[in-house]
């Protein structure tokens, strides 16, 4: 028996941008396992095992961490995963009147929150689904479990996203319909699951402003 070719490990570490030693413990293994007649067979079953570490670390984190980043969503089905808007809603939006502002951006309230307006510079809490125009959802608080905290009109967030809370009262729900020049300047790489976003291309976010801290006790 014969231990893992020096050369396919060397190759192996070349390529996730690290040094052999770094290259998981399951492939020493399965390498050491077989002998050298069948080291082409095998071997690429090596790489076959391997393929998902050796990407993590060609892009700076372990398999574990990419298979897992999109906790809740990226292995669903586009149907199955969750949304602030369901079928019903879509079909009632189609009668919901757009308006557009002087930015350019559009919406359609799904539903017209009660209370107050967050000033500018406040905390707001509010869940979201953002996607390409052909619908398909490349991030999502829902997915995360958690509502996005940030300071609108504070720049924390890209430009339609923050004029489109600002109008907003505390329980509502609206589509923002978010013109290139008030979404993504240079774009967002695509991810496991996850659609690119092209520079200053449109795209569409479902939000709900969930709370606004610090202002729900004043109202009560």
């Amino acid at each position: 028996m014969a231990s893992c070719p020096p050369s396919l490990l060397l190759s192996l570490g070349s390529a996730s941008g690290r040094s052999p030693q770094v290259i998981p413990r399951c492939l020493a293994v399965h390498c050491s396992s077989f002998d050298l007649q069948t080291r082409s067979t095998r071997a690429k079953e090596c790489v076959a095992i391997t393929r998902r570490d050796i990407l993590g670390f060609a892009f700076g984190a372990p398999s574990l961490f990419i298979s897992s980043f999109p906790a809740k969503g990226a292995g669903l089905p586009p149907e199955e995963k969750p949304r602030l808007c369901d079928d019903t809603c879509e079909k009632e939006l189609e009668n919901v009147p757009m308006i557009t502002t002087e930015s350019g951006l559009q919406y359609k309230d799904i539903k017209v929150g009660k209370g107050s307006t967050p000033p500018v510079g406040f905390q707001v809490a509010a869940n979201y689904v953002a996607m390409i125009p052909s619908g398909q959802i490349f991030d999502s608080s829902l997915e995360k479990g958690q509502p996005y905290i940030f300071r609108v009109g504070s720049g924390q967030v890209i430009k339609g996203l923050d004029e489109g809370i600002l109008g907003m009262k505390i329980g509502g729900k609206r589509r923002l319909y978010i013109p290139g020049s008030l979404a993504f300047p240079k774009g967002l790489t695509s991810a496991p699951g996850r659609p690119r976003v092209a520079p200053n291309s449109p795209v569409i976010f479902d939000v709900s402003l969930e709370y606004i801290p610090g202002l729900e006790l004043d109202e009560e």
